[in-house]
């Protein structure tokens, strides 16, 4: 199992992290919210849980609760600039179903 953070991701967390002086990494999880089932909830984290599952990719710790790995294993966290917005995208191969709004998702 795995999930990773793009080389634009990393950068953008790291100067994050840094602009604020402390965490030790980031913090993705899933939870049950919107029309299509489950929503992504990504979060600075400033401590690892003990029942955490720790990633690193590009010098980033990604933090992970056991129960939301299997709905994000194998997933891509980017971050993109479209336009006047940017902001975090999942690339996420379990995704079945999309709602319209964007804001949730089904596996």
């Amino acid at each position: 199992m795995t999930i990773t953070l793009s080389e634009a991701a990393a950068r953008h967390v790291q100067k994050s992290l840094n602009k604020r002086g402390q965490g030790v990494g980031l913090r993705l999880a899933v939870k049950t919210s919107g029309c299509s089932g489950l929503a992504y909830a990504i979060e600075f984290a400033d401590a690892a849980q003990p029942e955490d599952i720790q990633f690193a990719s590009h010098g980033v710790t990604l933090l992970v609760d056991p129960k939301s790995l299997p709905f994000l294993d194998g997933t891509e966290l980017d971050f993109v600039r479209e336009g006047l917005n940017e902001g975090f995208k999942f690339n996420n191969p379990n995704v079945k179903s999309a709602c319209g709004c964007g804001e949730s998702f089904g596996v």
